[in-house]
């Protein structure tokens, strides 16, 4: 019986977003799995999160169902939010030691993962995983005109990238990848585990009458960090100023550092409500209670958006600005939602306004958001990966370490 192609799996801790997703490569059985992170061991502790301001610890399980190993980092600071901050010198080693067919990357902004695309350029395919755009870029001066130089650089050691949507194509096209080393790889969330069941249908209803919301109430939801990056401030501006306080609801949640501001400005409208962050086993009722699912983001660094994918699958409308990633992929205007333009109040007025007075089409629009968001799910996700990677030559790597 032939041996399945081997894939190794580069990124740097286990998070909810990624881990379902190696469980099923591994299930599938079609290639061969082990997943290496880089932070360390050390990532399983609880963390204090300085943006919700407590410690986190994930209440779902990120490692089970499939082979993985924690590389030892000797960064002084360990953490994924600086370079210097991930450095395994074992790292080479022992993904050569495993004897892959391919290596999949997740992001190249580490010491370890840019020596590793480095090392393994022209020795093993080497598969980019990241969802970077372009839409914080402002205009082509000195810095922007060096950075293209310099992506391309890194970009020229990689053979193909897995795009997660448009902006991101767009950006790797940038980067001068060809188009045919360009795969489709959807972002995704676990679309099952936010679906509507009895338990979260209950555990919805009981949110709503926890805050006085009434049955028929509508709501419009904001969850995440209370941050300028994602200008909570607007979204409470626009829904006091638009009027809409008067006959819906607004709900934030999560904590962070425009917690106080927020809730001062909020303090007098009995529209306005606030829970404290909610972790991940929580949070399909969170998105249960509402009707309407609101990013405001203004970056820069909104790539994405998962929480629009998470309120999607839990069934609501959204509506996002055009500095979210995902938003041109995941929203049709009027049909499941809407795009306003970041940091533009009245057009998120008009927005809103547009959503709420289409509330006889609600349900028809939420209905909308389940059946879109079902394209974008880990089975895609497999599928290209693995497609890509039986399509590779069988040929043993020549690895020197």
């Amino acid at each position: 019986m032939e041996k399945l192609k081997k894939i190794a799996i580069v990124t740097t801790h286990p998070i909810q977003y990624n881990a379902p997703l190696f469980k099923l490569l591994a299930e599938r059985n079609k290639v061969r799995v082990k997943v290496f992170y880089t932070w360390g061991e050390s990532v399983l502790k609880s963390k204090y999160d300085p943006g919700f301001k407590k410690e986190i610890e994930w209440d779902i399980p990120l490692l089970e169902g499939y082979e993985y190993e924690f590389l030892e980092n000797i960064a002084v600071d360990k953490g994924s939010h600086h370079f210097k901050g991930i450095d395994n010198p074992g790292s080479i080693q022992a993904i050569a030691s495993y004897e892959p067919n391919a290596i999949l990357i997740y992001g190249w902004a580490f010491k370890s993962h840019l020596r590793l695309i480095r090392y393994f350029h022209k020795k093993i395919p080497i598969i980019f995983r990241g969802d970077s755009t372009l839409l914080d870029e402002v205009g082509d001066g000195y810095k922007s005109v060096l950075r293209k130089f310099f992506l391309r650089w890194v970009y020229k050691k990689v053979d193909y990238a897995l795009y997660v949507g448009k902006n991101n194509f767009d950006y790797f096209k940038r980067a001068a990848l060809r188009k045919d080393h360009l795969i489709y790889a959807p972002h995704a969330v676990d679309n099952d585990r936010f679906e509507a069941s009895d338990r979260s249908i209950e555990e919805a209803a009981h949110y709503r009458r926890k805050l006085g919301i009434n049955d028929g109430g509508i709501v419009f939801l904001f969850a995440g960090k209370l941050e300028t990056k994602k200008d909570p401030a607007l979204l409470l501006r626009a829904f006091v100023d638009s009027g809409l306080c008067n006959n819906s609801h607004l709900v934030f949640v999560g904590n962070g550092p425009l917690e106080r501001q927020i809730k001062d400005e909020a303090k007098n409208i009995t529209s306005v409500h606030f829970m404290d962050f909610q972790n991940q086993s929580k949070m399909p009722s969170v998105y249960q209670m509402a009707d309407i699912f609101v990013l405001p983001s203004r970056g820069p660094g909104e790539t994405w958006g998962l929480v629009l994918n998470e309120s999607m699958a839990a069934g609501c409308a959204v509506i996002a600005s055009n500095k979210c990633g995902g938003a041109i992929d995941l929203i049709e205007d009027s049909k499941n939602g809407f795009i306003f333009q970041a940091g533009n109040k009245e057009d998120l007025i008009t927005k809103m306004k547009m959503i709420y007075s289409q509330s006889f089409n609600l349900e028809s629009m939420k209905r909308s958001s389940i059946q879109k968001v079902k394209a974008f799910c880990f089975s895609n996700i497999a599928e290209a990966i693995e497609s890509l990677v039986l399509s590779l030559p069988r040929t043993k790597a020549d690895i020197k370490s």
